[in-house]
């Protein structure tokens, strides 16, 4: 059956109740009031009816791998990253409907700016009392700093977002502004990625307008947004870091526009600007500086010195250096007090006064409590129960009060009325939504929609972020929004041409946060490839016949163990069991599970200097450790552990199409110096004496383990022997397991670096320790004496102990980028006398 022929036939009933909403007249998206298809789909009317139960099942299973190997995730406060949630239904909006809104997003948004121009300038507004000054002196995002500043921007918003709701009658009303650092244009993008795929024919036939051309304006526009006299702009993406709600979507925009993705400790303030913090500062002058920051800080943590003095967020001094204008903030700071829903009831005001025009795009219906009769008609209903009312603050999350009984409601709004404001609930217009049921189900729906400053005008995005949610508190589902062409021929986002970039090649430098991430994932990469070998090998070496029949573990699988047991501890003696755990306990360090997490926290942090298939590294290995929970068979663990170790081996094709600059080198730097000391534990193995059938057994349990038979059997003749085993493995620059060749590859791109001298630390304790590696006598190290090879087992361990040292000089001469920032009220007299000195 036709998903929307019975979706029609349901919305045409008297009723629809709605889990949790009062049954009320809904604006319904697709059908009509007669129940026919409402005009946009009755232009993809044959191939939308096509679309049955089976179809949806299956677009919506592909939705989900799609997502999951992009990597996308919400991090919901409280609850951490969740996977992002993709309806297949898409909104659809036709030219003449969407034509009317356009109109009234850039309105609104030029009437933002003017407001924001006004407040931190002449504050007309203010003076006259078309807007009473406690809704913005009294709003906490209201920035006193830059207030009054002689180098104001005349265009601090250069991208806004509105959330937009349909009422009963259909009419579009603004239900918030998202003017401070707007988000979900980037999972806007990936939504359409994503539904292009899996919906390819009805995505072909239905003439939409695309996104990739409002990306390609949006870079220019940064581009073209620098101070003035800047000829080649540096443009930095300023992100709260990995653990931000929406910190795939700053990550997919700065792949997408090219930009380096920061956090506040990479960057600095210097000589009233703004710049990237060179490693070793402040010992180090920095080089590269910053000239536009997109900001996904709020303004209140952007700068410890004039905001919030415990902000580890934003950047000592840049509050200065955008007075001084010397560096260009998208949004400006300040444009936070824009979000304010005070504003609401005096914008039709503001918009007469500031722009001479009508406002054409109603908010919600609000009224301000500051005003008397609004604080009576506010009070009555409050009182009277009416559930289409909501109180909030005019800066504080709509559910802040949702516990608060009526009673504490009116106590908060009678304290302070000029803080609160009520605001009509309307009847969201309502959308068909899959959830792998029999039906689509209709559910409330509201769009967020972009508007961006090119040129000398601004320009709303055809599309957006459409949002159905069961209740305030779920996970969000979110759908593509499709915007119809009224031709053919209409350029896609009616952009015809996109304003030329500067021609110069550049090349970003990264910040050494961003280098020790790339470091680590190298690091990480290596530790739980090699982990996971080891674990194969070992259950390789108990799976040979006969071990199981007598009870006796096999030496050479006991060496492994052993190995397995330094490197994680053990938990239970029962191999299987620990095998298992490996796999799966991402909390115990040491297991390939735990290497596989912090290799994905590290990732995240430098998501925009990936490639998108890097994802589908961890999409992979949660499917096998999902098989393996779900299994209680021994044997899924050698079946996990190998299609996890295939999706690991996959990450070098990755990485060996990157570009060779210094997050490459330093990813390959950590491998290297990582699989040294993967390889130190692994030979510890070697240390014991054993008699010759055990020794050769345990010698090919090494080398199985160091991925060396093939290359052993090419270069050596008869059975292992001990020196032969670590000749090959120790000395041996030409094979890529050998300890000789990672220390040359960590040498070869260090020396890329440039901190690099050829004489810091680092690159003096790798020469020596080459130099001594070069040095070994394996035959003295394979030679047995009193029942141990105790020589050999000192000398691994100093190797061990000097790669850990090298490993500090690295994160000290690369990584190190001065103290950490302490608030002023933290330090003792003496220390403040020092600093002002």
């Amino acid at each position: 059956m036709s998903i929307l022929r019975d979706y029609a036939a349901d919305v045409s009933q008297p009723t629809l109740p709605l889990s949790g909403v009062p049954e009320t007249s809904r604006y319904d998206e697709v059908v009509s009031g007669d129940g026919s298809l409402r005009a946009p789909w009755q232009a993809l009317a044959d191939l939308a009816l096509a679309l049955t139960r089976e179809e949806l099942s299956r677009v919506s299973g592909e939705i989900s791998r799609f997502l999951a190997d992009d990597g996308v995730s919400y991090v919901r406060p409280g609850s951490g990253a969740e996977p992002w949630q993709l309806d297949p239904i898409p909104l659809v909006i036709d030219a003449p409907a969407w034509a009317r809104l356009d109109l009234g997003l850039a309105q609104r948004t030029e009437l933002l700016n003017a407001i924001a121009v006004d407040l931190y300038g002449e504050q007309s507004l203010l003076r006259e009392g078309i807007i009473p000054s406690a809704i913005v002196l009294g709003h906490s995002g209201f920035v006193r700093a830059i207030a009054g500043s002689r180098t104001r921007d005349r265009h601090p918003l250069l991208l806004a977002g509105a959330d937009l709701g349909r009422d009963a009658a259909g009419e579009w009303h603004v239900l918030a502004d998202r003017v401070q650092a707007p988000s979900g244009l980037g999972f806007a993008a990936e939504n359409r990625r994503v539904i292009s795929q899996v919906l390819p024919d009805l995505f072909q036939e239905s003439s939409l307008h695309r996104i990739d051309p409002f990306l390609s304006a949006l870079r220019s526009a940064l581009l073209s947004s620098a101070p003035e006299g800047v000829e080649d702009p540096r443009v930095v993406i300023l992100s709260p870091g990995t653990h931000s709600e929406t910190s795939f979507d700053q990550a997919f925009l700065a792949t997408a526009l090219g930009f380096p993705l920061v956090q506040g400790s990479d960057l600095v303030g210097h000589e009233g600007g703004v710049w990237m913090k060179p490693a070793r500062w402040p010992g180090r002058r920095p080089t590269d500086r910053v000239d536009v920051i997109v900001r996904r800080v709020d303004a209140e943590w952007c700068d410890p010195l004039e905001m919030r003095g415990d902000s580890r967020l934003g950047v000592a001094g840049l509050s200065e250096a955008v007075r001084r204008g010397r560096v260009r903030l998208v949004n400006g700071l300040g444009t936070g007090v824009l979000e304010n829903p005070g504003l609401v009831p005096f914008l039709a005001d503001a918009c007469e006064h500031l722009l001479g025009e009508h406002l054409r795009l109603p908010s919600v219906p609000t009224v301000w409590c500051g005003d008397p009769d609004g604080l009576r008609d506010v009070r009555a209903r409050l009182i009277a129960g009416d559930p289409n009312l909501l109180l909030r603050t005019i800066d504080e999350p709509r559910k802040a009060f949702a516990a608060l009984s009526p009673d504490e409601l009116l106590a908060r709004l009678d304290a302070a009325p000029h803080r609160f404001v009520g605001q009509k609930l309307l009847s969201l217009s309502q959308t068909p939504v899959w959830r792998q049921g029999e039906r689509a189900l209709a559910a409330p729906v509201n769009l967020r929609a972009f508007t961006l400053r090119y040129g000398s005008a601004y320009r709303p995005m055809l599309g957006g972020l459409a949002t159905v949610r069961d209740h305030p508190d779920a996970m969000p589902w979110t759908k593509d929004v499709w915007v119809l062409k009224s031709d053919l021929a209409d350029a896609d986002q009616n952009l015809v041409e996109i304003a030329p970039e500067p021609a110069a090649r550049t090349v970003p430098a990264l910040a050494p946060r961003a280098l020790s991430d790339m470091f680590w994932t190298g690091r990480y990469a290596e530790r739980a490839e090699d982990i996971l070998r080891l674990s194969l090998a070992a259950q390789t070496l108990l799976d040979q016949p006969g071990t199981h029949a007598s009870g006796r573990v096999d030496e050479s699988a006991r060496v492994l163990l052993a190995v397995m047991s330094r490197l994680a501890g053990r938990r239970s003696s029962d191999p299987e069991a620990e095998f298992r755990d490996i796999l799966l306990d991402a909390q115990r360090a040491g297991t390939a599970a735990y290497a596989v997490r912090r290799l994905r926290e590290v990732m995240e942090g430098v998501r925009d200097q990936l490639s998108g298939d890097t994802w589908r590294v961890f999409s992979n290995i949660e499917r096998a450790t999902r098989a393996l929970r779900l299994a209680p068979h021994p044997h899924r663990s050698a079946e996990s552990a190998g299609r996890m170790l295939a999706a690991m081996l996959s990450l070098y094709g990755i990485t060996a199409n990157m570009i060779r600059d210094t997050g490459w080198h330093m990813i390959e730097a950590g491998r290297s110096l990582e699989r040294g000391l993967q390889l130190i534990h692994l030979l510890s193995g070697l240390a014991e004496q054993r008699d010759p059938r055990d020794e050769r057994a345990v010698l090919d349990g090494v080398l199985l383990s160091a991925e060396s038979v093939v290359t052993y059997r090419r270069r050596y003749r008869g059975s292992a022997r001990a020196a032969d085993v670590l000749d090959l493995l120790l000395l041996d620059d030409g094979n890529p397991r050998s300890l000789a060749f990672a220390l040359a590859r960590v040498r070869e791109h260090l020396a890329a670096m440039p901190a690099s001298t050829g004489s810091t630390r680092a690159e003096r304790l790798l020469d020596h320790l080459e130099s001594d590696v070069a040095e070994l006598d394996v035959a003295e190290l394979g030679r047995v004496g009193g029942g141990r090879r105790d020589a050999l087992q000192e000398t691994l361990d100093d190797i061990a102990a000097r790669l850990e040292l090298l490993a500090t000089a690295v994160d000290e001469q690369h990584f190190a980028s001065g103290p950490p920032p302490v608030p002023l009220s933290a330090l003792s007299l003496v220390e403040l006398m020092e600093a002002r000195a």
